[in-house]
């Protein structure tokens, strides 16, 4: 495993001795296989995965930048494009459009001045759009990190983002 890299992109001490023990996880020429993880580390550390922190990771695993082009940009987790504090990430999906999502994130993208894919001009909020979040009966939907916001109403979107904003 290489760890010099030429990029300025750089894990912290903590956060290389985690990737250490990832990649350690794996046997000998199968260390392709921390590349999730280690992509979760970097975006935790820079807020989002760049290109240097990419080809960073491809240095550390000893495989091709593209191969790690490939798995960010098919997960929706990984951010390709610096964001904002909060990330909402909204069900596009039918099942949260039938119970009213059209509207309520028609009403999250006015409250907010963004549409999809686009950041506050304050850096606070990310707009994103996914695919089904898993919580169907409960929509419309939408999850900032870990944390999923279901049953949303124009008001509930309001509380959200009035806490969020403090």
């Amino acid at each position: 495993m290489t760890t010099e890299s030429n990029n300025t992109i750089q894990f912290t001490p903590d956060r290389l001795e985690k990737a250490k023990e990832i990649i350690a996880r794996y046997p000998e020429g199968k260390q392709k296989s921390a590349l999730l993880p280690l992509l979760h580390l970097l975006q935790e550390q820079e807020g989002w995965t760049s290109p240097e922190g990419m080809d960073y990771i491809a240095q550390m695993l000893d495989i091709q930048p593209i191969e790690v082009y490939e798995v960010a940009t098919f997960y929706t987790m990984y951010h390709i494009n610096p964001v904002g504090k909060h990330v909402i990430e909204y069900c596009r999906t039918g099942p949260c459009c039938l119970m009213g999502g059209e509207d309520v994130y028609a009403h999250l993208k006015q409250r907010l001045g963004i549409d999809a894919g686009q950041t506050t001009v304050d850096g606070r909020f990310t707009l994103k759009e996914v695919e089904c979040l898993a919580a169907c009966g409960m929509g419309p939907v939408f999850q900032i990190r870990e944390k999923y916001y279901m049953n949303l109403t124009n008001e509930r979107v309001d509380e959200i983002i009035d806490e969020l904003s403090k």
